[in-house]
Protein backbone atom coordinates (compact mmCIF):
# COMPACT_ATOMS: atom_id res chain seq x y z
CA UNK A 1 0.00 0.00 0.00
CA UNK A 2 1.52 3.31 -0.74
CA UNK A 3 0.51 6.44 1.20
CA UNK A 4 0.56 10.12 0.64
CA UNK A 5 0.29 12.77 3.45
CA UNK A 6 -1.63 15.69 2.03
CA UNK A 7 -2.57 18.70 3.46
CA UNK A 8 -6.16 19.71 2.38
CA UNK A 9 -6.39 23.26 3.82
CA UNK A 10 -3.74 25.53 5.28
CA UNK A 11 -5.26 28.18 8.00
CA UNK A 12 -3.66 30.74 10.87
CA UNK A 13 -0.31 30.75 10.92
CA UNK A 14 0.97 29.64 14.52
CA UNK A 15 4.83 29.49 16.32
CA UNK A 16 6.43 27.15 18.84
CA UNK A 17 9.25 27.14 20.47
CA UNK A 18 12.07 26.32 18.63
CA UNK A 19 10.32 25.13 15.50
CA UNK A 20 9.64 27.01 12.40
CA UNK A 21 6.20 29.59 11.96
CA UNK A 22 4.31 27.77 9.59
CA UNK A 23 0.14 27.49 9.01
CA UNK A 24 -2.11 25.26 10.89
CA UNK A 25 -2.93 22.44 8.35
CA UNK A 26 -5.75 19.80 7.91
CA UNK A 27 -3.79 16.54 7.26
CA UNK A 28 -5.43 14.12 4.95
CA UNK A 29 -3.91 10.78 4.37
CA UNK A 30 -4.35 8.76 0.25
CA UNK A 31 -3.82 5.10 0.23
CA UNK A 32 -3.45 3.22 -3.12
CA UNK A 33 -4.94 -0.26 -2.26
CA UNK A 34 -4.90 -3.06 -4.27
CA UNK A 35 -8.57 -4.16 -3.96
CA UNK A 36 -10.24 -1.04 -2.68
CA UNK A 37 -8.87 1.42 -5.25
CA UNK A 38 -7.99 4.90 -3.53
CA UNK A 39 -9.03 5.22 0.26
CA UNK A 40 -9.07 8.17 1.38
CA UNK A 41 -8.59 9.33 5.15
CA UNK A 42 -10.78 12.99 5.72
CA UNK A 43 -10.90 15.15 2.65
CA UNK A 44 -10.05 18.84 4.19
CA UNK A 45 -11.92 22.02 2.88
CA UNK A 46 -13.13 21.45 -0.49
CA UNK A 47 -13.74 23.07 -3.54
CA UNK A 48 -17.27 24.52 -2.18
CA UNK A 49 -15.31 25.57 0.55
CA UNK A 50 -12.76 28.04 -1.57
CA UNK A 51 -15.55 29.31 -3.40
CA UNK A 52 -18.20 30.07 -0.77
CA UNK A 53 -16.77 30.45 2.40
CA UNK A 54 -19.65 32.11 4.32
CA UNK A 55 -21.70 29.98 2.86
CA UNK A 56 -20.54 26.36 3.74
CA UNK A 57 -17.99 27.03 6.22
CA UNK A 58 -19.83 29.25 7.94
CA UNK A 59 -18.37 33.42 8.54
CA UNK A 60 -17.71 32.77 12.21
CA UNK A 61 -15.65 29.67 11.53
CA UNK A 62 -13.57 32.01 8.62
CA UNK A 63 -12.85 33.93 11.00
CA UNK A 64 -11.76 32.15 13.60
CA UNK A 65 -9.64 29.59 11.32
CA UNK A 66 -8.32 32.24 9.25
CA UNK A 67 -8.28 29.51 6.28
CA UNK A 68 -5.75 30.38 3.40
CA UNK A 69 -8.80 29.16 0.77
CA UNK A 70 -6.45 27.72 -1.92
CA UNK A 71 -7.85 25.92 -4.21
CA UNK A 72 -4.52 23.78 -5.26
CA UNK A 73 -4.86 22.50 -1.40
CA UNK A 74 -8.07 20.32 -1.82
CA UNK A 75 -7.87 17.16 -2.08
CA UNK A 76 -9.28 16.64 -5.36
CA UNK A 77 -7.22 18.93 -6.77
CA UNK A 78 -3.90 17.62 -5.42
CA UNK A 79 -5.07 13.75 -6.62
CA UNK A 80 -5.43 15.18 -10.19
CA UNK A 81 -1.56 16.30 -9.46
CA UNK A 82 -1.25 12.87 -9.03
CA UNK A 83 -2.50 11.07 -12.16
CA UNK A 84 -6.08 10.12 -10.42
CA UNK A 85 -9.91 11.13 -10.95
CA UNK A 86 -12.38 11.80 -8.13
CA UNK A 87 -14.19 8.92 -8.54
CA UNK A 88 -10.91 6.99 -8.19
CA UNK A 89 -11.99 7.54 -4.35
CA UNK A 90 -14.28 4.71 -3.35
CA UNK A 91 -13.85 5.00 0.26
CA UNK A 92 -13.06 8.11 2.26
CA UNK A 93 -12.78 7.32 6.13
CA UNK A 94 -13.31 10.20 9.14
CA UNK A 95 -12.62 11.29 12.56
CA UNK A 96 -15.52 13.74 12.74
CA UNK A 97 -17.65 15.85 10.81
CA UNK A 98 -16.19 18.95 11.79
CA UNK A 99 -16.38 21.83 9.07
CA UNK A 100 -12.29 21.39 8.22
CA UNK A 101 -12.23 17.68 8.48
CA UNK A 102 -15.29 16.71 5.82
CA UNK A 103 -15.42 20.24 3.56
CA UNK A 104 -14.29 17.73 0.46
CA UNK A 105 -16.84 15.35 1.09
CA UNK A 106 -18.89 16.76 -2.27
CA UNK A 107 -16.07 16.59 -4.62
CA UNK A 108 -16.02 12.61 -3.97
CA UNK A 109 -20.04 12.08 -4.30
CA UNK A 110 -19.47 8.11 -5.39
CA UNK A 111 -17.35 7.74 -2.71
CA UNK A 112 -18.85 5.10 0.70
CA UNK A 113 -18.50 7.33 3.77
CA UNK A 114 -17.70 5.46 6.90
CA UNK A 115 -17.72 7.03 10.39
CA UNK A 116 -19.19 6.24 13.61
CA UNK A 117 -22.78 6.49 13.83
CA UNK A 118 -22.84 8.71 16.81
CA UNK A 119 -21.02 11.13 14.87
CA UNK A 120 -23.41 11.03 11.51
CA UNK A 121 -25.99 11.17 13.54
CA UNK A 122 -24.93 14.52 15.67
CA UNK A 123 -24.22 15.95 12.60
CA UNK A 124 -27.55 15.45 11.43
CA UNK A 125 -29.64 16.80 14.07
CA UNK A 126 -26.91 19.75 15.06
CA UNK A 127 -26.63 21.43 11.61
CA UNK A 128 -26.42 24.57 10.93
CA UNK A 129 -23.94 24.90 13.85
CA UNK A 130 -20.41 26.12 14.23
CA UNK A 131 -18.51 22.48 13.72
CA UNK A 132 -21.41 21.00 11.50
CA UNK A 133 -22.40 22.51 8.00
CA UNK A 134 -24.98 20.77 5.98
CA UNK A 135 -23.64 21.77 2.51
CA UNK A 136 -20.79 19.35 3.00
CA UNK A 137 -23.37 15.97 3.00
CA UNK A 138 -25.98 18.01 1.08
CA UNK A 139 -25.41 15.27 -2.14
CA UNK A 140 -26.29 12.53 0.17
CA UNK A 141 -23.48 10.57 0.94
CA UNK A 142 -23.29 6.79 1.27
CA UNK A 143 -22.67 6.38 4.25
CA UNK A 144 -21.02 3.51 6.27
CA UNK A 145 -21.81 3.78 9.97
CA UNK A 146 -20.82 1.80 12.47
CA UNK A 147 -21.32 1.29 16.38
CA UNK A 148 -18.58 1.88 18.78
CA UNK A 149 -16.62 -1.77 19.09
CA UNK A 150 -15.73 -3.14 22.38
CA UNK A 151 -12.58 -4.91 23.52
CA UNK A 152 -9.16 -4.19 23.36
CA UNK A 153 -7.99 -5.75 19.83
CA UNK A 154 -6.05 -2.90 18.69
CA UNK A 155 -2.79 -2.22 20.93
CA UNK A 156 -5.42 -1.92 24.43
CA UNK A 157 -7.97 0.30 22.21
CA UNK A 158 -11.49 -1.32 20.22
CA UNK A 159 -11.20 -0.88 16.80
CA UNK A 160 -14.02 -1.41 13.84
CA UNK A 161 -12.50 -2.51 10.47
CA UNK A 162 -14.20 -1.28 7.50
CA UNK A 163 -17.33 -3.33 5.98
CA UNK A 164 -16.34 -3.85 2.67
CA UNK A 165 -12.16 -2.57 2.36
CA UNK A 166 -9.79 -5.48 2.08
CA UNK A 167 -7.23 -3.29 3.26
CA UNK A 168 -6.54 -3.27 6.90
CA UNK A 169 -7.74 0.10 7.90
CA UNK A 170 -9.69 0.40 11.03
CA UNK A 171 -11.70 2.88 13.36
CA UNK A 172 -10.96 3.66 16.91
CA UNK A 173 -12.96 5.47 18.65
CA UNK A 174 -11.01 7.90 20.29
CA UNK A 175 -13.72 10.19 22.47
CA UNK A 176 -13.85 14.19 24.21
CA UNK A 177 -14.01 16.06 21.33
CA UNK A 178 -17.29 15.42 19.50
CA UNK A 179 -19.92 13.00 19.69
CA UNK A 180 -18.36 10.44 18.00
CA UNK A 181 -14.78 11.27 17.34
CA UNK A 182 -12.44 8.56 16.38
CA UNK A 183 -8.92 8.14 15.66
CA UNK A 184 -8.17 6.01 11.85
CA UNK A 185 -5.20 3.12 11.75
CA UNK A 186 -4.29 2.10 8.64
CA UNK A 187 -1.42 -0.42 8.03
CA UNK A 188 0.43 -0.04 5.56
CA UNK A 189 2.11 -3.49 4.90
CA UNK A 190 4.83 -2.72 7.36
CA UNK A 191 3.83 -0.69 9.90
CA UNK A 192 0.46 1.12 11.43
CA UNK A 193 -0.37 4.54 11.32
CA UNK A 194 -2.87 6.45 13.38
CA UNK A 195 -4.52 9.38 12.07
CA UNK A 196 -6.01 11.11 15.69
CA UNK A 197 -7.82 13.52 14.20
CA UNK A 198 -8.69 15.97 17.09
CA UNK A 199 -7.72 13.62 19.88
CA UNK A 200 -4.49 16.10 20.52
CA UNK A 201 -3.43 19.42 18.79
CA UNK A 202 0.12 19.93 18.48
CA UNK A 203 2.83 16.90 19.09
CA UNK A 204 4.46 17.84 22.01
CA UNK A 205 1.12 17.50 24.02
CA UNK A 206 2.04 13.51 24.09
CA UNK A 207 5.15 14.17 25.88
CA UNK A 208 6.39 12.41 28.98
CA UNK A 209 5.86 15.86 30.78
CA UNK A 210 2.29 17.69 28.44
CA UNK A 211 3.02 21.08 26.89
CA UNK A 212 0.11 22.54 24.90
CA UNK A 213 0.42 24.72 22.59
CA UNK A 214 -0.91 28.51 23.80
CA UNK A 215 -3.09 28.73 20.71
CA UNK A 216 -4.17 25.13 19.73
CA UNK A 217 -5.56 24.59 23.28
CA UNK A 218 -7.97 27.50 23.29
CA UNK A 219 -9.05 26.04 20.28
CA UNK A 220 -9.62 21.84 21.23
CA UNK A 221 -10.76 22.88 25.11
CA UNK A 222 -13.20 25.22 23.60
CA UNK A 223 -14.64 22.65 21.16
CA UNK A 224 -14.58 19.37 22.65
CA UNK A 225 -17.65 17.73 24.36
CA UNK A 226 -16.27 15.69 27.21
CA UNK A 227 -12.65 17.54 29.31
CA UNK A 228 -12.09 14.77 31.29
CA UNK A 229 -12.99 11.90 28.59
CA UNK A 230 -10.58 14.10 26.07
CA UNK A 231 -7.95 13.98 28.67
CA UNK A 232 -8.10 10.44 29.67
CA UNK A 233 -7.98 9.90 25.60
CA UNK A 234 -4.85 11.70 25.47
CA UNK A 235 -3.29 9.56 28.50
CA UNK A 236 -3.90 6.59 26.59
CA UNK A 237 -2.26 8.08 23.27
CA UNK A 238 0.83 8.76 25.28
CA UNK A 239 0.91 5.27 26.85
CA UNK A 240 0.63 3.88 23.68
CA UNK A 241 3.71 5.59 22.27
CA UNK A 242 5.17 4.49 25.42
CA UNK A 243 4.98 1.01 24.33
CA UNK A 244 4.05 0.72 21.02
CA UNK A 245 6.41 3.82 19.02
CA UNK A 246 8.02 1.00 17.17
CA UNK A 247 4.92 -0.75 16.02
CA UNK A 248 2.61 2.24 15.60
CA UNK A 249 3.04 6.19 14.33
CA UNK A 250 0.55 8.24 15.22
CA UNK A 251 -0.43 11.93 14.10
CA UNK A 252 -3.04 14.03 14.66
CA UNK A 253 -5.14 16.77 12.49
CA UNK A 254 -3.53 19.54 12.40
CA UNK A 255 -0.17 20.00 13.62
CA UNK A 256 2.13 21.11 10.55
CA UNK A 257 5.48 20.12 11.90
CA UNK A 258 3.87 16.45 12.01
CA UNK A 259 2.96 16.99 8.58
CA UNK A 260 6.57 18.17 7.57
CA UNK A 261 8.19 14.96 9.48
CA UNK A 262 6.11 12.48 7.77
CA UNK A 263 5.88 13.85 4.15
CA UNK A 264 9.71 14.18 4.59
Amino acid sequence: MKIHHLNCGSVRQIEAPGLPSAHAVNHCLLAETERDGLVLVETGLGLGDVRDPDGTLGGDWVTMAQPLLAEEETAVRQLARLGFAAEDVRHVVLTHLDVDHCGGLPDFPAARVHVLAAERDAALAEAPSFRYRPAHWAHGPRWATYEPPTGDDWFGFASAPLTGVAADVRLVPLGGHTAGHAGVAVHDGTRWLLHCGDAYYYHRELAAVPEPHPVLDVVQTRSEIHHDLRLGTQARLRELVRRHGDDVTIFSAHDPWELARLSA
